[in-house]
């Protein structure tokens, strides 16, 4: 499956962007980005996992190039965002932006009515994005995630597109 964006990407030339279902092929790409972006980074059993799991799964590609990847949840008329990242170099373009609007597109299409997430508070970058977008926190999860200290609680958000 594949989904063009509406919206092309690029400094006064277009660029191609899409998106397109993650394969197995690109386990490889997918664990360089997470382990670029994340302190502690998910194994590419997980990502096996998810893929054989029947999960939601996406790649975001641009000019040809794998440039980010989804792990999603859909069930009930709800949208669990698993994992959501995009390649270090190429953040602060719009790209992650672009990627969460057309996921929330794709959540419409699939009836789906809230969407939820975590994140770290230290991911500053992250929780704002997900503000401007429209995302309001609805709760904490204490010591969620791993860290150097031993855990770091989880904000959670969620969307409604009802």
């Amino acid at each position: 499956m594949l989904r063009k964006l509406k919206k092309l990407v690029g400094l006064g030339e277009k660029k191609e962007l899409y998106l397109r279902a993650l394969k197995e092929r690109d386990i490889k790409d997918v664990l360089s980005i997470e382990k670029q972006v994340y302190r502690y980074p998910w194994s590419d059993e997980i990502f096996k996992g998810c893929l054989h799991a029947g999960y939601s799964n996406w790649a975001l590609i641009k000019d040809e190039k794998f440039i980010g990847y989804a792990i999603l949840s859909l069930a009930a008329g709800e949208a669990h965002i698993l994992n959501i990242c995009v390649d270090p170099t190429r953040q602060g373009q719009g790209l992650g932006k672009q990627f969460l609007i057309e996921l929330l597109g794709l959540f419409k299409e699939k009836n789906v009515d809230c969407v939820f997430l975590e994140v770290r508070p230290s991911n500053k970058v992250a929780i704002n994005l997900y503000k401007r977008m429209g995302f309001k926190q609805i709760g904490e999860r204490k010591g969620y995630y791993p860290a150097e200290d031993g855990k770091e609680d989880a904000l959670v958000l969620s969307y409604d597109l009802g």
